[in-house]
């Protein structure tokens, strides 16, 4: 490893094949001058997949359809829906008289700076995207905020849907929610204000509505209850993902700002995964299965995904209807979890777990 990385010091004092007469010292300087605009994970917030993750299912974390932020940009097969952005953009401008592009990237550029610290990797992003940055954020931004708008049935009056069929409907829903596919919430939330009718609901709200009738297995009501301050939402990723703990949360977890404090003695938490049986293994224990709750969406059923109880011999477990989107959903939220620092209790990772022990 010392070889090599001289090797790399001497490579990078040549020019044009010629030693220059700098010293390590300076070529290290030199290397480490940009380190902490890169690496400070303070603002990051939006992060790509990592291999390990990624490695089983790649597709899981790609955009189908629609590409939002950075990251997809230059993917070609996504560039039928940019018409679809400048359409809603056009209904984003027409919500207010007066309003026009040149105001909204005004705008938009005092966000520049910050939302392009909230994403991973920024050195490697190319430069034409970054000259482009408020652009992305005003055509994307406009984009998610008017479709969360005409899903909660809030289009002008005497218009049609810009997105009408439900396979193109439920392709961007889950597009929308892929980690490396987001946006930071603050730029939607100033987009939404902007043009906020007096009677809108928060934005955070018409999400949850929204994305509910993808979301495996969610008590209706307790998913709508649960809110936090509007400025330490990250994403809409993570507003989902703080909004669909198990029905004991609130007993179990004080909330504050979104940060999640345990009420133990050490103030800490571990989560232990003790090797446990398969089915298999279980049945033949005498250990006997049924399920909770009803298989598909019911405003009346308040069973979550994560209300597994084994009493008296009996392992009671959720059932929960399993569609092509299931899969991407749990996937990019397990992402979420792993790659986030700040997130505890992982509740998808740990019911990911539970279901590989389980199942063998």
């Amino acid at each position: 490893m010392i070889m090599f990385y001289s090797l790399q010091i001497e490579e990078a004092g040549k020019i044009n094949g010629q030693y220059t007469n700098k010293s390590a010292n300076h070529i290290i300087d030199e290397k480490l001058k940009d380190l902490d605009k890169y690496t400070s994970k303070k603002f990051i917030a939006i992060f790509k997949v990592n291999v390990g993750l990624r490695k089983s299912n790649p597709d899981a974390y790609t955009p189908m359809l629609i590409s939002i932020g950075p990251y997809h940009k230059k993917n070609p097969q996504l560039g039928s829906m940019e018409k679809y952005k400048l359409m809603y953009l056009r209904r984003f401008l027409q919500r207010k008289r007066g309003l026009d592009v040149e105001h909204c990237i005004t705008e938009i550029e005092k966000l520049k700076g910050i939302a392009l610290k909230c994403y991973d990797d920024i050195e490697n992003l190319d430069n034409d995207i970054v000259d482009k940055f408020s652009e992305i954020l005003l055509l994307d931004g406009c984009f998610v905020v008017e479709f969360i708008r005409e899903c909660s049935g809030m289009k002008p009056n005497r218009e049609d849907k810009i997105i009408s069929t439900n396979c193109m409907i439920n392709l961007v829903l889950r597009d929308l929610l892929l980690l490396e596919n987001q946006l930071p919430f603050f730029v939607l939330t100033k987009l939404q204000y902007m043009t906020k009718e007096v009677d809108e609901v928060p934005i955070t709200k018409l999400v949850k509505e929204t994305f509910f009738s993808i979301l495996p297995k969610m008590a209706h009501a307790s998913y709508l209850e649960r809110e936090g301050d509007v400025k330490c939402i990250k994403h809409l990723l993570q507003l989902v993902h703080m909004s669909s703990h198990p029905s004991y949360y609130n007993s179990l977890w004080h909330v504050q700002d979104l940060s999640l404090k345990i009420i133990s003695k050490d103030q800490d938490y571990q989560t232990w995964h003790a090797n446990m049986p398969n089915v298999t293994e279980l049945c033949e224990a005498g250990v006997r299965f049924s399920k909770v709750g009803n298989t598909y969406s019911d405003l009346e059923d308040r069973t979550t995904l994560f209300d597994i109880k084994f009493e008296n011999g009996r392992m009671r477990m959720p059932c929960f209807e399993v569609d092509d989107v299931t899969e991407t959903l749990l996937r990019n939220l397990i992402a979420y979890e792993q790659q986030t620092c700040d997130v505890l209790p992982k509740h998808f990772s740990d019911f990911a777990v539970f279901m590989d022990y389980l199942i063998d």
